[in-house]
């Protein structure tokens, strides 16, 4: 069959594709930029902009299948959940009936039902229930949280999973059903190949049985091969702050909405699912399958930060002491006696003040890919500073508190963080 797949390069589109393709299925990928796979055609579409029927009719010309896989869970300036999540996919769905489409297979959401309050299940439901009326077959997919080695909110998740302790926010169980991207990809794949049923279907995908979201955690660190989680219980008044701070963070996992849906639950009866798979779904337990390196990236998804924090902080706590708190006469005899004429030491202490305070925000502010020189000239300076400082004030190098020495390890820090955000070369 022609399949016309949305969402091709997205998480669960990514993976969809070449079971699609291995199953014999032709596919088109809708969207703004091609897949890397040269088996895959291409159709140029815009979700956040083609919410007209006539967008799609011409673009459905021979397709047999449509797979809508499009879905953010936070919106943007440029990216809604009226447009992506209702009105795109509602002028998709409509032109799919008049182009004669066999079956539209609708990745929506499990918690996108009568009892949903958030924006988020909402714009999914929307889009559904309109699906659900047209004339030509169709099958909802509501998928519990989706597992797989790289998605954005798994890696999230394996990295809380290996931090000294977790927090659970309120006192609600917070039910969560995850299931695995391969059983939820070839859920849809089944679904291709089913005969009879009725117009228009919906169907859960969720894993083997519920759990705590804290116990998900706490089994994504015993397939880490670490030991038990510790929880810290935020009250719900607590939570809820969180939340509502979090909502002002650009990229924060934690807001009203997200600890609404988790409070709530997000599970169902597994049934639908082993029909699909032919066998039960695959349990949280077996969900990672190289734990110590997938433990060592997860861990790594704190540590850095924290390291990242750590440097910012002794850069900042630097130009306040320098600037503020240290004798500024100590300050000026200690720049003359390395070299800087007395008339420059006002100018060096506080440019190097404002220096210090730079590489603070900097270390701070800046984005990964814009921290490459950022790191190179944090190394430069120290290095400066410790081979000047050890010829012309030789009493620090030798002093039992090791002011010089305690470089190594700070240059040692920033040389690792560097080498870790590369970007990688294209070939």
């Amino acid at each position: 069959m022609l399949i016309l797949l949305t969402g091709a390069t997205g998480f669960l589109g990514s993976h969809l594709a070449p079971l699609l393709l291995a199953q014999g299925h032709r596919v088109l990928s809708a969207g703004r930029r091609r897949c890397a796979d040269p088996r895959i055609g291409f159709v140029q579409a815009d979700f956040a902009h083609d919410s007209e029927k006539t967008d799609w009719v011409a673009r459905l010309s021979g397709v047999d299948v449509v797979i809508n896989t499009v879905g953010i869970i936070r919106e943007t300036a440029g990216q809604t959940f009226a447009a992506l999540h209702t009105g795109t996919p509602k002028a998709l769905f409509a032109a799919a009936a008049e182009a004669g489409v066999k079956l539209v297979i609708q990745v929506s959401a499990l918690g996108a039902d009568d009892a949903a309050v958030t924006p988020y299940h909402r714009s999914k439901k929307a889009a559904d229930d309109f699906l659900a009326t047209l004339p030509l077959r169709s099958r909802i997919v509501q998928p519990s949280l989706i597992y797989g080695p790289e998605g954005a909110s798994s890696k999230m998740f394996r990295t809380l999973a290996t931090m000294p302790f977790a927090l659970q926010f309120g006192s609600s169980p917070q039910p969560v059903q995850p299931v695995h991207i391969d059983d939820v990809c070839q859920a849809i794949v089944a679904l291709l190949a089913e005969q009879g049923g009725p117009r228009s279907e919906r169907v859960a995908l969720v894993g083997p049985a519920p759990l705590p979201f804290i116990g998900y955690l706490g089994a994504l660190r015993r397939g880490l091969g670490l030991g038990r989680l510790r929880v810290w219980r935020l009250p719900s008044f607590v939570a809820r702050l969180a939340a509502q701070l979090g909502s002002v963070i650009p990229g924060s996992p934690l807001t009203p909405d997200a600890l609404q849906m988790l409070d709530r639950g997000n599970t169902a009866d597994p049934a639908q699912t082993v029909r699909l798979l032919g066998r039960p779904p695959r349990p949280v337990e077996k969900f990672i399958d190289r734990p110590q390196a997938v433990r060592l990236d997860a861990q790594l998804g704190w540590l850095l930060p924290l390291l990242r924090l750590a440097i910012a902080i002794v850069w900042l706590w630097t130009a306040y002491v320098s600037a503020f708190v240290w004798p500024v006469e100590d300050s000026y005899r200690l720049l003359e006696r390395s070299g800087i004429p007395s008339v420059l030491t006002p100018l060096m202490l506080y440019g190097a003040s404002a220096m210090d305070l730079l590489f603070g925000i900097g270390t701070l502010a800046l984005p990964r890919r814009r921290r490459h020189w950022l790191w190179l000239a944090q190394v430069a300076l120290i290095g400066f500073y410790t081979v000047v400082i050890a010829v012309r004030l030789p009493e620090f190098l030798w002093h039992p508190y090791g002011p010089l020495s305690k470089n190594l390890p700070m240059l040692a820090a920033i040389w690792l963080l560097y080498e870790l955000e590369k970007q990688p070369k294209e070939n």
